[in-house]
C-alpha cells in the first residue's frame, strides 16, 4: 500500500485542520469546490466581494474588516487583494486514487524533495492546467501544501489536483507500477530526449530538487531517464519550468478522447 501520512498541518489558526487561502483567483476556484468546505470569508472592499460567487457555500461567514486586522493573518508583503478564506484541509488520499484511475493514457506528476512553496505551487498550477490526476510528493522535505502561499501560487489548483503524500517514496514508487504507470524521470544527463520516448500508457513524470536532482533509489524505480531538448550551452531550467514543458509534452502525446 502507499502510505498515507499524518496531517501535520501549520498554520496561525486555532484549529489544526483549517488554514486561510488568500487572493482572488484561489478563493473563488475553493468556493465553487463543492469538496471544500468553507467557514469564513473576510474582505476589505465591497468591490473585492462581488467578484467570487459564494452561492454555493449558504452557511458561509462572510464579515468586512480593517485592513490592520487582515494584514495581522499574513506575512508581509502577501499579495492577497484584499480577500481571503478560511477553509478546511482535504482529507488525505491513498490508494484508492489510483484505483478510480481508468484512463489508459492518464499522466500524475511526482515531486523528489522540491522544497520550495513557490515551486509547489506553480507545479500545481501546471499540473491542474494540463489535466494531471495527481500529484505524488514525500511527506519530508515537501512544503506544506495546506498554506497560504501555496494557494495563492497555485492560483485555484489546489482545488482541482489531488495531492498525496507518502513516507517513502520509492516504496510507493515501486507500488504505483502494479497501477500500470511508466515512470518517466527528468535527468539533465539522460540519454534520450523526452519528445522521443512518446509513451502511450500510464504515465508518471518524476522532477528532482534542483541542483541535486533525483535521487538514488528514485531514479532505480524510473523506467525511462529523459532530458529535455534544451540549448546545451544552457541547459538549466527551474523546475516548475521544466514540470510544465513536461506535462505539456506528455499530454501532446496522449491520443484524444
Amino acid at each position: 500500500m502507499i502510505e498515507r501520512r499524518m496531517n501535520k498541518n501549520h498554520n496561525s489558526s486555532s484549529n489544526k485542520n483549517t488554514f486561510w487561502i488568500y487572493g482572488l483567483h484561489a478563493v473563488r476556484t475553493a468556493l465553487l469546490n463543492e469538496e471544500r468546505q468553507c467557514h469564513k470569508m473576510i474582505y476589505l472592499q465591497e468591490s473585492q466581494l462581488k467578484e467570487v460567487d459564494s452561492s454555493k457555500k449558504p452557511h458561509l461567514s462572510i464579515e468586512k474588516v480593517e485592513r490592520q486586522k487582515f494584514d495581522t493573518l499574513f506575512p508581509g508583503g502577501a499579495v492577497h487583494q484584499g480577500i481571503a478564506l478560511l477553509v478546511t484541509i482535504f482529507e488525505e488520499k491513498g490508494n484508492e486514487i489510483f484505483e478510480q484511475m481508468d484512463d489508459p493514457s492518464c499522466v500524475v506528476i511526482t515531486l523528489d524533495q522540491i522544497t520550495d512553496p513557490h515551486n509547489l505551487g506553480a507545479i500545481l498550477r501546471s499540473a491542474a492546467a494540463f489535466g494531471a490526476k495527481a500529484l505524488i510528493v514525500p511527506d519530508r522535505n515537501t512544503p506544506d501544501e495546506n498554506s497560504p502561499l501555496v494557494a495563492k501560487i497555485a492560483s485555484g489548483a489546489l482545488e482541482c489536483v489531488p495531492i498525496i503524500r507518502v513516507t517513502n517514496l520509492a516504496r510507493a514508487l515501486e507500488k504505483m507500477k502494479d497501477y500500470g504507470f511508466w515512470h518517466v524521470g527528468l535527468d539533465e544527463q539522460g540519454t534520450t530526449l523526452l519528445p522521443e520516448l512518446k509513451l502511450t500508457g500510464k504515465t508518471n513524470i518524476i522532477l528532482g530538487a534542483e541542483g541535486e536532482g533525483l535521487r538514488r533509489l528514485t531514479q532505480e524505480n524510473c523506467d525511462f531517464l529523459v532530458r529535455l531538448p534544451t540549448n546545451p550551452l544552457f541547459t538549466t531550467l527551474n523546475v516548475s519550468n521544466a514540470a510544465a514543458i513536461s506535462l505539456y509534452e506528455c499530454v501532446r502525446n496522449k491520443p484524444t478522447s
